[in-house]
């Protein structure tokens, strides 16, 4: 048997595989095949088709739509990105920019940390969005001001210079193909604040790089760091994030300008 690593979750083998070992998970595998099929005819730009499968998930649960099997994962998950990035140096006097926000899973607690005002969450789907608002009424953040700002694309284009300590991509990366992916490493030094870092997830594999659906999408982490380095960035593997309970891999990239 292959590692995790090693993994080709588009290989007709691992799906014959798969089906045998999880019966019960055939028909949910074929309804989304079929559903993921007609958005990608509908949408062939992926951010569109993205936010249409977006807005399918998240009229079913928001939770699950972020990727959490209930709401306990979801704090979990949201918990973990936090203290993470606590234990990393985020200040309440820090300004964040987390892209892909979503429902603010992790949000609405950097929201609570920062000082009011501080907080700049981005997504392409509007419909996640709404979803983001009402965790902020359920958790009472009204007075925190965040901003939460619908966004086409990763140019940044509407964002300051130099304004941002942190940025914040998690499961984001996972989801974009790569010309997403170097659009935003194309210009997010630009935003970044002096000594300010960019934290993103990744599905990392060690094989072949390889797409599921249009929805997962699995890179070598010498991709990636190759990628951040062709806009003059600096980029490491956090080895540190490796040990928590999360499938996805972490780089942080660095403007030495």
């Amino acid at each position: 048997m292959p590692t995790p690593l090693l993994k080709n979750r588009a290989s007709l083998t691992h799906k014959l595989g798969y089906a045998v070992r999880n019966p019960a998970r055939i028909a949910p595998y074929v309804k989304r095949t079929a559903r993921d099929t007609w958005l990608r005819l509908k949408h062939p730009d992926h951010v569109a088709y993205y936010r249409a499968v977006m807005a399918s998930d998240t009229g079913r649960n928001p939770e699950a739509a972020v990727g959490s099997r209930s709401h306990e994962r979801w704090l979990a998950l949201g918990e973990m990105q936090f203290d993470y990035l606590v234990e990393h140096g985020l200040e309440p006097r820090h300004r964040m920019l987390d892209i892909g926000c979503g429902n603010l899973r992790a949000g609405w607690r950097f929201i609570a940390h920062l000082d009011a005002g501080n907080y700049y969450g981005i997504d392409i789907s509007p419909d996640i969005l709404i979803a983001a608002k009402r965790t902020l009424t359920t958790y009472e953040l009204q007075p925190k001001l965040p901003h939460l700002t619908i966004t086409q694309d990763l140019t940044l284009e509407f964002l300051p210079s130099g304004h941002f300590d942190v940025v914040h991509a998690h499961s984001v990366f996972s989801h974009s193909p790569i010309h997403v992916i170097d659009e935003c490493l194309a210009h997010v030094g630009r935003i970044l604040a002096p000594g300010g870092f960019f934290d993103f997830t990744f599905d990392r594999t060690e094989g072949a790089e390889h797409q599921v659906l249009r929805e997962d999408f699995y890179y070598r982490t010498e991709t990636l760091l190759r990628l951040a380095g062709k806009h003059g960035l600096e980029a490491r593997f956090m080895e540190d994030w490796e040990t928590r309970p999360h499938g996805q891999s972490k780089i942080r990239v660095n403007n030495p300008a």
